[in-house]
């Protein structure tokens, strides 16, 4: 990337990290479909030796996603959980590590039954407030973990507070960014020492690759977590970092949308009589909304929500009939989805450990995406035409 002074977001979502292909002036940087380079000597080469190591394409992407994140180094990899099994795979047996209790269901999955057994100890609390910390951190608290908003209640939590926290107990904090994407939030500047992402999501923003990434400016995490890209193999292919790359280019202007259709639609379904209770940070008697507009540029493109009958049954009627809503998982593509946590994205998590961090059964998440907006909100009020309110004890006793 040629030298531009303060570039700004835009600027850099469509030009960090890249520059014209040197054998031909390509402007877009070209699949490096190889696997080996040719050394002109042994261990004498142009940067690369072979493909699991590194790749022009990758370097690329990580460069780019780096700049996003206001961050010295960027690793890529094949998938999100790859990334989070890279980060705790740095930690020994004996380890604690300090996560949400509203964790998404994969995260929690890898942390309970892969790292547990190999002696890692986690403890699982509300982060909310940040002074209750201080009493699961204890003094072989390694890392602490935070995913915010959270997947798929929608809590926020204050990054800045929560890392000082840390910092004085010599703490490590990861923060999940995958729900803000770097555009709305960039937890270093706030304090934190790692960003991981599902590039799958908003980065990725077209449902159509899989991927991973650690942000980082700590140059030993960089380097143990580029030893395991080598050891351990979880590397995406430069078509999939090709295809990143792409899309980062209009993540800004995908995000503004997704913004202003998620507001909207939020609005809706806060006002309509067969909607119980709405989930979105940007309400004002959100419980994080204060922080969400300290931390956040905008607050995001999901929203959760309850049916007025809250049953599960009415929740996957409702979900059966949405058309512009795809019943689906995953999130952050430009097409709206809709998703049952409870059965799909946290199905992984058991019942009592989801309904004790306040995951009801019948939670619908939307994924709101850049369609436009009156087919939105026309698809979702169809949808909920379409299904009957069951009414209450108190109203059929009036009724007689």
């Amino acid at each position: 990337m040629a030298h531009i002074p303060d570039a700004r977001f835009g600027t850099l979502a469509v030009h960090a990290g890249q520059t014209p292909d040197p054998s031909t002036g390509a402007i877009m940087t070209p699949i490096y479909q190889t696997s080996t380079y040719v050394q002109e000597a042994p261990d004498v080469h142009q940067g690369y030796d072979y493909a699991r190591v590194g790749n022009p394409t990758r370097t690329a992407l990580e460069g780019n996603l780096a700049a996003l994140e206001g961050a010295e180094h960027g690793i890529c990899f094949a998938s999100g959980v790859a990334a989070i099994d890279a980060i705790l795979k740095c930690l020994k047996p004996g380890d604690h590590i300090v996560s949400t209790d509203d964790l998404y269901g994969g995260t929690y999955r890898l942390m309970t039954q892969v790292y547990e057994p190999w002696g890692l100890d986690f403890t699982f609390a509300n982060l909310s407030d940040p002074a209750d910390v201080d009493a699961v951190f204890t003094d072989k608290t390694k890392l602490l973990w935070i995913e915010t908003p959270t997947n798929p209640l929608l809590r926020v939590f204050d990054i800045a507070a929560l890392a000082e926290r840390a910092r004085a107990r010599g703490v490590t904090v990861v923060v999940d960014n995958t729900f803000a994407s770097p555009y709305l939030q960039q937890p270093l500047a706030l304090g934190a020492d790692l960003v991981l992402h599902s590039t799958t999501k908003y980065l990725g923003g077209h449902s159509d690759v899989v991927g991973g990434a650690v942000l980082t400016s700590d140059d030993d995490w960089a380097e143990r977590l580029r030893f395991l890209i080598k050891s351990a193999g979880a590397v995406p292919g430069p078509m999939d970092c090709f295809l990143l790359l792409r899309a980062t280019k209009t993540l800004h202007l995908r995000l503004e949308r997704h913004c202003d259709n998620a507001e909207a639609v939020a609005s809706f379904l806060k006002d309509h009589p067969k909607v119980g209770h709405v989930r979105y940070p940007g309400f004002e008697d959100h419980p994080g909304h204060e922080v969400a507009a300290k931390q956040m540029r905008r607050f995001g493109g999901m929203v959760s929500f309850t049916l007025a009958d809250d049953t599960i049954d009415t929740a996957v009627s409702f979900m059966q009939a949405t058309r512009v809503f795809a019943l689906a998982e995953s999130l952050g593509g430009v097409e709206s989805l809709v998703s049952h946590p409870a059965s799909m994205t946290h199905g992984s998590i058991p019942a009592d450990v989801r309904r004790k961090a306040g995951l009801p059964d019948s939670l619908i998440r939307l994924s709101v995406g850049v369609e436009d907006v009156e087919d939105i909100l026309a698809d979702l009020s169809q949808a909920l035409d379409s299904i009957t309110i069951a009414a209450s004890p108190e109203a059929e006793v009036e009724a007689a």
